[in-house]
C-alpha cells in the first residue's frame, strides 16, 4: 500500500503554520487551545450532571449567558468563578497542576 507523503502529524502540522513551540505565534495557538479544552471540559461535566446551562447557572449564581460564553471560550473565567461553579455548581473539585 503506498503511502501519501502529503500527510503529517498534528505536531508537524502545528510547526509548519505555527512554528515550534515557545515562539510567540505557537504559544498563542496553544493557549487558545487551553481556553477551548477548559469550555468542552465544562460542557462535558454540566451535561453528565444532567443540567442544562439555565439550571447551572441558577446554582451558582449567574447568567445563562454567562455559561454559555465560558463554554464557547467567548469570554475568560476568572479562578474563583471556575471553582464556584464545579464545586457547588456541579459538586466536582478542581486540581490544577504546574508544568515546568
Amino acid at each position: 500500500m503506498k503511502q501519501n507523503s502529503n500527510i503529517m502529524t498534528l505536531e508537524q502540522f502545528k510547526e509548519k503554520h505555527y512554528g515550534k513551540t515557545g515562539t510567540r505565534k505557537r504559544d498563542a495557538l496553544e493557549a487558545g487551545y487551553e481556553n477551548f479544552k477548559l469550555g468542552v471540559i465544562l460542557h462535558d461535566a454540566r451535561t453528565e450532571r444532567g443540567l442544562t446551562q439555565e439550571e447551572l447557572a441558577q446554582k451558582v449564581g449567574m447568567t445563562k449567558s454567562c455559561i454559555s460564553k465560558i463554554e464557547n471560550n467567548v469570554k475568560e473565567v476568572r479562578l474563583s468563578t471556575l471553582q464556584k461553579i464545579v464545586e457547588s455548581g456541579l459538586g466536582g473539585k478542581i486540581q490544577i497542576s504546574i508544568q515546568l
